[in-house]
């Protein structure tokens, strides 16, 4: 906690009436802050892509972060309108390598398509396994594998169920000049990390994907235990 003790310190004790109130600044809203501030767009360049043309942008504290999070924004995107938007977290396993262990690949090829014919955002969070890291959660698979649901590995391992944090996407939206959206979105969290911001939400647009074999249980648990609206 960050204790602001430097004023009251120049008033001793007198017996006075009043009293001098120390207020504390947790470290989140103390990380959420300086994050806001120093956050940049480092580069940007025009990538076409299976879906459409997009121009993407490259966001960091540092120009020469390997690992910047990344913005995707369609041709056509005008942000005195509302926009639709994906805030969609860093999966290796299904982005890339096409998992079916969850729907994240499936959820962002979706919001690829949304994006490209409505000149919208995909923002690109690089906070991989809900926030714990490749590794951990290549870990938690394997307690997953064991019985545990996704939720119950995480906490195994020592983490919450979800650690995922918004204040960087909301970061880029602004300086993106977005003011309102439309959120591409099944999860309540995202959408109460953004009312709890400048950004207007004016709308969700689901993106449910149909689930496999492979993915049933944990889509069960992101819904029944998470809250994702998901209508299984």
């Amino acid at each position: 906690m960050l204790e602001l003790r430097t004023f009251a310190a120049h008033f001793p004790n007198t017996g006075s009436e009043y009293a001098i109130l120390i207020y504390t600044v947790p470290e989140k809203i103390k990380s959420d802050i300086r994050l806001r501030a120093t956050l940049r767009q480092q580069a940007s360049a025009r990538i076409p892509t299976q879906y459409g043309h997009f121009e993407m942008y490259a966001y960091s504290e540092d120009a020469n972060d390997p690992m910047p999070h990344i913005a995707f924004v369609g041709e056509g995107f005008n942000p005195a309108l509302p926009v639709a938007v994906r805030i969609h977290s860093e999966c290796m396993t299904g982005d890339v390598f096409g998992s079916r262990r969850c729907d994240c690949g499936e959820q962002l090829d979706a919001a690829m398509q949304i994006a490209a014919a409505q000149g919208g955002v995909v923002i690109y969070l690089r906070q991989e396994g809900r926030g714990i890291g490749l590794i951990n959660k290549l870990k938690a698979y394997n307690l997953q594998d064991e019985g545990l649901n996704t939720i119950d590995a995480n906490t195994h391992l020592g983490f919450e169920a979800d650690t995922r944090q918004y204040e960087a996407a909301i970061a880029m939206l602004n300086d993106l000049g977005i003011r309102q959206i439309e959120l591409i979105t099944n999860n309540p969290d995202k959408v109460n990390a953004l009312k709890k911001s400048e950004i207007e939400i004016v709308g969700r647009i689901p993106i449910v994907i149909a689930p496999h074999a492979e993915n049933q249980d944990y889509l069960r648990t992101k819904q029944d235990l998470m809250g994702h609206l998901l209508g299984l």
